[in-house]
């Protein structure tokens, strides 16, 4: 690995995704984006055309490539153990889509790998590192809402079949509405929260066959291998419990509903699928009225808003300095954990206790912004 200019980047996956990171990555002047890859190398070809990316070709050729430092792996949830552990056979850095695997011992078999040879394993979502979450980590620690107490999340919509074009991994082992969407919301949770300790759940499946709703495969139906609706319980190791509902069957779409409740108020942060939006706090009617609609007030935050990609950026930063990045591997197995447990009780019915923890997860430095090259 080079110690000084940009940290070299190879993309594994060009599905829908691989744009919003390629528009972000191809932005940040900390990082050069040498190649993508894909099983379809065509589309890999229109990817890296598109972005100004100089080469494309097959994962191996990622691999391969003597100037990628840090492989980002964006491939199908049930691919990530897979080629995470190919990358780093490779001698590369990783950065992995979330979830880290489909099952705690594949998580574990990469991040030992990487412990192995010294390298570093990242994973999303990068949403954490962006203004929202941090600006709401920061006026808890700051005791906005007094000491936090609870979290009520919601995310239900009718799901992806209605809009993706070829959406059966979405409904596959290792995705549904707990594995695709819970990623954001538990790792929102930890992040104001802490470590969690032991979760309940109970989860129903509203229909087995799905029919894809859009794109040249309208009309083609396929069967649907997880719970489509999932309502868990998590206690955290510093006392707080949330509620979560997770969600592909509902006509009714309400996304992105994060509400934390202290013992002096309320904080409502954005959908944690996005990297920013006002973080809000209100401590009941002014004139003190419970049937009175609140008063809400806007944390003001000071944090340059990036994109998808953020967490790639902060972890070559973080490789060139020696200081640990911030969405870590542990930080990833520790939610992967939780939605695991949460996939565990909703078929035995009982409480699962969690065999992992976390330490605690360092801010972004709102002093420095994405966009200014400091390598």
């Amino acid at each position: 690995m080079r110690t000084h200019g940009p940290v070299g980047v190879g993309l594994v996956g060009a599905g829908n995704i691989s744009d919003e990171y390629l528009r972000s990555l191809t932005s940040f002047p900390d990082l050069q984006v040498h190649i993508v890859g894909d099983l379809d190398t065509g589309r890999a070809r229109a990817q890296a055309d598109r972005h100004g990316v100089p080469r494309s070709g097959t994962a191996a050729d990622v691999l391969a490539h003597d100037d990628v430092d840090i492989v980002v792996n964006l491939t199908v949830p049930a691919a990530h153990a897979d080629v995470s552990s190919r990358a780093l056979t490779a001698g590369k850095h990783v950065w992995s889509e979330k979830p880290l695997a489909v099952d705690r011992d594949s998580a574990l078999s990469v991040l030992d790998r990487a412990a192995a040879a010294g390298l570093r394993v990242g994973v999303a979502p990068d949403t954490v590192l962006g203004p929202a979450v941090q600006s709401a980590r920061r006026a808890l620690a700051r005791g906005d809402i007094g000491r936090p107490l609870s979290a009520q999340t919601v995310m239900q919509y009718a799901g992806p079949d209605a809009w993706h074009p070829s959406p059966e991994f979405l409904f596959a082992r290792g995705a549904g509405p707990l594995f695709d969407m819970g990623p954001y919301y538990i790792t929102t949770l930890l992040n104001l929260f802490g470590p969690a300790e032991r979760v309940a759940a109970m989860g129903s499946t509203g229909r087995t066959v799905r029919t894809i709703r859009t794109g040249d495969r309208a009309g083609t139906s396929f069967d649907v291998a997880v719970p489509t609706h999932v309502s868990a319980l998590v206690q955290f190791a510093g006392g707080g419990v949330s509620q979560s509902v997770f969600s592909f069957d509902s006509p009714l779409r309400r996304t992105g509903v994060v509400e934390i409740t202290g013992t002096e108020g309320t904080m409502a942060l954005p959908d944690p699928n996005a990297f920013n939006g006002d973080v809000r706090i209100t401590r009941g009617s002014l004139a003190g009225d419970d049937d009175a609609d609140p008063v809400w007030h806007t944390i003001p935050s000071a944090q340059v808003e990036a994109g998808r990609g953020l967490g790639v950026l902060d972890m070559a930063r973080a490789l060139r300095t020696g200081r640990p990045h911030i969405a870590t591997g542990d930080l990833g197995y520790h939610a992967l954990d939780i939605l695991v447990s949460i996939d565990e009780s909703v078929t035995t019915g009982e409480y699962v206790r969690l065999g992992s923890s976390l330490g605690e997860i360092p801010y972004v430095d709102e002093s420095v912004s994405p966009f200014e090259a400091t390598l």
